[in-house]
């Protein structure tokens, strides 16, 4: 007689569901990725095909960077999101920790105020922000696609709930020990949010990697673009669109972000599931 428990059909359902969820998210991708590998004449064939008959991904590769300085446009994305990255963590973790572990009257008050800021999306403060900038002299620059963006709301809100979950009397000690309120952010909370400082930079790096509106409004030079940019070297007037070489940038442009969520998984979700408690 078999031990063998039947699978109920609520946990059959629930794995059709995420698979047929998966797929669907996954389906832009899929198609980039064929579309990347074919040539001009089967992206344009009336038959449809996932699997090309004929590879020509080196050759739109080859295409890609020829139209387009695409390493030039991975750097420029790597200087602005690690900078953005850095001062938004340099300006979070103490708000945070005052906001988690400090006593002080209007607390609560300045913590809903952060809680409102989430609400207000980017594109409502871009004009006062662009003519602030033109003010400075700062566009066209690196600091005008980095300055508006140190101060992340969301990651004081982020820090600040995983710092509720950081017992108090491991602050007590390191006060008891003579470390000043800064010192504890950087040498005590700091290695504590490893978690959470890591969810967020998946958070922010995607959000300003793939980042399109401001960029296209604060520069000019070509050499300073970043690489949501560089799908627009491949517009044509005269002979429409050349899929393949786009498909194939937009695969280059994608891939930074793929590898550091895989290195970062673990870690993502442990710092999204450890947020969540309190």
């Amino acid at each position: 007689m078999s031990n063998a428990h039947p699978i109920p059909f609520r946990a059959i359902l629930r794995h059709v569901l995420l698979i047929a969820g998966a797929a669907l998210m996954l389906a832009p991708f899929i198609w980039m990725i064929s579309t990347a590998s074919k040539p001009q004449t089967e992206i344009f064939s009336s038959e449809l095909h996932l699997i090309p008959h004929q590879f020509a991904l080196a050759e739109n590769l080859r295409e890609a960077f020829a139209k387009a300085n695409l390493l030039r446009f991975l750097l420029n994305g790597v200087i602005v999101t690690v900078s953005i990255f850095v001062l938004q963590v340099m300006v979070a973790l103490p708000a945070a920790y005052a906001l988690a572990k400090l006593r002080f009257l209007g607390r609560e008050t300045l913590f809903a105020l952060v809680l409102f800021g989430i609400l207000i999306p980017p594109q409502a403060t871009a004009v006062p922000v662009f003519l602030l900038l033109h003010k400075a002299g700062l566009l066209d620059s690196y600091a005008a696609l980095v300055l508006p963006f140190t101060i992340s709301v969301f990651g004081i809100f982020l820090m600040r709930q995983f710092f509720k979950t950081v017992p108090d009397d491991l602050v007590d000690a390191a006060r008891m020990d003579g470390i000043s309120e800064f010192g504890i952010v950087w040498r005590v909370m700091l290695p504590a949010a490893i978690p959470a400082v890591t969810a967020f930079g998946i958070f922010s790096v995607v959000a300003h990697w793939n980042d399109y509106f401001w960029p296209l409004i604060v520069l000019n030079s070509e050499h300073l673009r970043t690489p949501p940019l560089a799908v627009a070297h491949f517009r044509n007037s005269e002979a429409g669109t050349s899929y393949g070489p786009l498909m194939a940038a937009a695969m280059v442009i994608i891939a930074p972000l793929v590898i550091a969520f895989l290195f970062a998984q673990r870690r993502f979700i442990e710092g999204i599931t450890l947020t969540g408690i309190k």
